[in-house]
């Protein structure tokens, strides 16, 4: 058992007459107390962060109040402790002022003398646990931050929208393409929520084969299909007290939805060929690199589950709207390899860096992490277009070395990288390079590349 937040005063006093009438005082100005007789197992119901103050006597039998300082000031140093003396006890309060009490008062004292201390001690407290919440919110910043590297807009907003989202209670829908980075995010609320030190159960629904989704999920009972031999605890009861991570929702089977439906409304759980409903006290984060709307429009979806899940959506920005956060992030991650592998670091070459912002990233952050760490490991660095026919063209090789080579190449990819792009005309390439035509066939000579490999279409006056 904890004590509530709300109250604002624990008065501690074995003497039952004195305890009423300073319960009495406290109460008529207003603040919210609980009376003890005893101290013993105060220090287990008060969390750190418990917003109030204590109010205790010295001398009590079983704990006495400089035993309850020092145990509560185990837990929380900054808590406000006020000591209540008799006149012999005073060299024992000053002792205990030493130790870290707030305040002491000798008896007897007037009622304004106490409520002048309980008064300026809530208020100490509220800046100290003010200034917690600024030191804990600067923190989760910063390990954002760590987490989710970029400062383009979109990322900027992510961030706020997980560091608002983690301290609730509500589940979360995560919407971005395949290597954005999904279970980065859900990793990141659940780090940053109350249910930290809970566990993180992540699944990929994807991956699972028809046959046993649902007994992984669920659970199952002995008996409850053949080959049931024994009880099996699925993923959403594993993760109790803590966070499940359902990756690739869109794949589940309508049957499923209807199960995942009822768990998200009622938050209970039933295995496989059992009978009890097993209470949860867990967060669902799923994630999507589809449009549940359109699914659901089709009947692929269950329109009812969609709307239970879209309360907080969270969209993951693809790595081609996010500016510069690619080279940022291409930085990041060449350094950890680097340091992982025991390398030294590469700087990027400005023919490099062009070419990390021109490339469409269709793998996202997942293909950029591996080209980095080619990059770290000095092997040759290709950029995959992404385009279907998979041909050497669509790749674009990075080079080091002087600038006139580093020219050289950043010229030959750029070039390389339209025709793979271009699938019209010679004019519509050279248009978009900003070349005459002339130029254009000057350079695919030049550079060894051909034109007609693009999969384009020579037409006769584009032919100088």
């Amino acid at each position: 058992m904890t004590i509530d937040n709300r109250i604002q005063v624990v008065l501690i006093d074995d003497d039952p007459h004195l305890r009423q009438a300073l319960s009495q005082t406290l109460d008529l100005a207003g603040l919210k107390i609980l009376p003890l007789a005893e101290a013993k197992g105060l220090a287990a119901q008060l969390e750190r962060d418990w917003p109030g103050v204590v109010v205790s006597d010295i001398r009590m039998p079983g704990m006495d109040g400089l035993e309850l300082l020092s145990e509560l000031h185990a837990q929380d140093p900054e808590l406000p402790v006020l000591l209540i003396t008799g006149h012999g006890d005073v060299p024992l309060a000053v002792q205990a002022m030493r130790a870290g009490a707030y305040d002491f008062l000798e008896k007897p004292f007037a009622s304004d003398a106490l409520l002048d201390s309980v008064r300026r001690a809530l208020a100490l407290r509220r800046l100290v646990l003010d200034n917690r919440s600024l030191r804990l919110a600067l923190s989760d910043r910063n390990e954002l931050s760590a987490r989710l590297v970029g400062h383009s807009p979109s990322m900027l907003r992510l961030r706020e929208q997980i560091g608002a989202l983690a301290a609730t209670r509500a589940d979360v829908l995560i919407l971005g393409e395949t290597g954005a980075g999904k279970e980065v995010v859900a990793r990141a609320l659940h780090d940053l929520s109350g249910r930290r030190n809970g566990p993180f159960v992540a699944i990929n629904a994807g991956a699972l084969a028809e046959s046993v989704v649902e007994s992984e999920l669920f659970g199952h009972e002995p008996g409850a299909f053949t080959g049931a031999q024994k009880r099996r605890i699925g993923k959403f009861e594993f993760a109790n007290g803590g966070t499940l991570f359902l990756d690739e929702i869109e794949s589940m089977s309508l049957d499923v939805q209807v199960k995942l439906l009822r768990l998200l409304q009622e938050r209970v759980v039933e295995r496989l060929g059992g009978n009890q409903l097993i209470p949860l006290d867990i967060r669902i984060i799923a994630a999507t690199k589809e449009d549940l709307r359109q699914s659901a429009d089709q009947g692929r979806f269950r329109a009812d589950l969609y709307y239970r899940l879209n309360v907080a959506p969270l969209r993951i920005p693809p790595l081609r709207e996010r500016g510069e956060d690619a080279l940022m992030l291409f930085q990041h991650f060449a350094d950890e390899a680097s340091a992982r592998h025991g390398l030294p670091l590469h700087e990027l070459q400005p023919g490099q860096r062009a070419l990390l912002l021109r490339h469409t990233w269709p793998g996202n952050v997942r293909e950029l992490q591996n080209a980095a760490e080619r990059f770290a490991l000095g092997l040759e660095l290709a950029l995959d277009n992404g385009t279907p026919d998979g041909s050497a063209d669509n790749r674009v090789e990075v080079v080091s070395g002087g600038l006139s080579e580093q020219v050289e190449n950043f010229e030959k990819t750029l070039i390389a990288a339209e025709l793979a792009r271009s699938h019209s005309s010679v004019r519509s390439v050279a248009e978009a390079l900003g070349i005459p035509r002339k130029t254009l066939h000057d350079k695919l000579r030049k550079h060894g590349l051909s034109f007609s490999d693009s999969g384009a279409t020579a037409h006769p006056d584009d032919l100088d």
